[in-house]
């Protein structure tokens, strides 16, 4: 079987890759041909064969989204629940108090799963690092949605316990922990062997807090024997910040630094609080520089911590430090372009500057930074050779009109409404904005009962013995 070559004719508008300068630009009325075997020609006038052609006169062509940091183990359910919630003692941050609660029982993981994968791909992602808890469909469905996936199963030794809400604790169980360091090594193995040759593993200490010393050594000390990527939650909460300097006087990348874990293989989910941040107590800026100096990248998810009240500050700084850094999800939306969106101002509010992150940077964070973290080179752009990984943009769709900078509509505008089509190895796996592998309604229409018997479980398991109407009270009170 011969490999089908599809042609975008004439697109108005291609988002290709400067290998000279080493970035994005713009090119307008130009042929992209491609398959599975990659990106085969971008040019004015493709001459080539061709057994697909794409009208391109109303379309933008732009590399696929790298989104390096989501979970999809119970997210999904929990929307609507907790977005208004938060533990005072705690910075505000709603972590520890209220995640545990939800939790997606085996019957709905898949469902979970699948509405994640859905709503990524329909926001133009095309590659995604998931960090979960194995179950049996997690590979399966991980593959048959068509993205290109690193699946990192979570371990660690202590698990969080809220002494009310005004204390975080921790309850370790090293032998527990060790068991689930060993299961994860063994599902690492079994995905990167995938004969689909998209799917990859990721070790994965679940927090900087609730893995020991040892423990990370020995992790990450097998992770580079093995030649893997590796991604800890690290300086995401104040309450962790806090934790660590109790424990070892050292912030998240200093300790990191010190067990010798910093490297170009690292990924660090978050990393919000670090010295020169202005909620900690340091006053001094040296970590950003253990960052660079090391490689080691950061996995930025700016909306969920925004719903918090905390940012990086800020991520344009981050960047001009020399830091790498990638864009994630995290939780819901999934929306790997609202996600941008909220970067970019966020960024501005932090860095109290319009000028301190503009629309360029921002797609390279969700590009080819997100593929520096993952170490490729073939993802995240547009260029001959590289993965068939992208996105068609609809620039007839009304959120699109007027077009004069095609990106900004998009980010800051039409977000997801206007992604047509999505290619991974030059498959389509969103065609007409309808995700082609997957039930993604079947699933939506699972989870309402799943969420259903999760609130159930999360009133019969909540410490303080609150009912939901307290713990996730309506935003409106119901007329009598």
């Amino acid at each position: 079987m011969t490999d089908a070559i599809k042609v975008v004719r004439k697109a108005a508008w291609v988002v290709a890759w400067d290998e000279e300068a080493s970035r994005h630009v713009y090119r307008q009325d130009a042929d992209v041909a491609f398959s599975t075997a990659g990106i085969l020609s971008i040019g004015p006038d493709y001459a080539g064969p061709a057994d697909e052609e794409i009208a391109g006169q109303s379309l933008m062509v732009m590399p696929g989204l790298v989104n390096v940091h989501c979970h999809s183990g119970d997210e999904p359910i929990a929307k609507g629940l907790f977005e208004d919630a938060g533990t005072a003692a705690l910075w505000g941050n709603a972590l520890y108090e209220y995640s545990a609660l939800i939790d997606a029982d085996q019957d709905a993981k898949a469902a979970c799963q699948t509405v994640m994968l859905g709503d990524l791909m329909r926001s133009g992602v095309t590659t995604h690092l998931d960090i979960a808890s194995p179950y049996p469909q997690w590979l399966p469905l991980a593959a048959e949605s068509g993205l290109r996936a690193y699946l990192a199963p979570g371990f660690r030794e202590a698990q969080w316990r809220m002494a009310g809400s005004h204390r975080l604790d921790f309850d370790w169980d090293e032998a527990r922990g060790r068991e689930r360091y060993a299961e994860a090594l063994a599902f690492v193995e079994e995905a990167r062997a995938h004969p689909s040759g998209r799917i990859d593993g990721v070790v994965a200490p679940s927090q900087i807090e609730t893995c020991s010393e040892e423990l990370l050594r020995m992790a990450v000390g097998e992770a580079r024997s093995r030649g893997l990527r590796i991604t800890i939650h690290a300086a995401q909460t104040m309450a962790e910040h806090e934790e660590l300097l109790r424990r070892t006087g050292e912030t998240a990348p200093a300790m990191l630094e010190r067990l010798g874990v910093l490297g170009p293989d690292l990924i660090l989910g978050h990393c919000i609080f670090l010295d020169h941040h202005s909620w900690t107590r340091q006053r001094s800026r040296d970590d950003l520089a253990r960052l660079a100096g090391s490689g080691t990248s950061v996995a930025h998810c700016p909306v969920t911590f925004a719903r918090s009240g905390m940012t990086l500050e800020s991520l344009g700084a981050y960047r001009r430090a020399g830091v790498n850094v990638g864009l994630g999800t995290d939780s819901y939306p999934f929306n790997m372009l609202e996600e941008m969106r909220e970067a970019l101002i966020c960024s501005r509010v932090a860095g109290r500057s319009v000028f301190d992150l503009d629309t360029g940077g921002l797609l390279s964070a969700a590009t080819t930074g997100g593929a520096r973290a993952l170490g490729r080179s073939d993802i995240g752009r547009l260029a001959v050779g590289a993965k068939a990984d992208l996105s068609l943009v609809d620039l007839s769709h009304p959120a699109m009109q007027p077009v004069h900078d095609p990106l900004r509509n998009l980010i800051h505008c039409a977000a997801e409404r206007a992604i047509r089509d999505v290619y991974v190895d030059g498959h389509a796996v969103v065609k007409d904005r309808r995700i082609v592998r997957l039930d993604y309604d079947g699933a939506v229409r699972e989870l309402r009962d799943a969420q259903k018997r999760a609130c159930r479980r999360a009133e019969r398991d909540d410490p303080q013995g609150r009912p939901l109407a307290v713990l996730a009270p309506p935003s409106l009170p119901l007329a009598r």
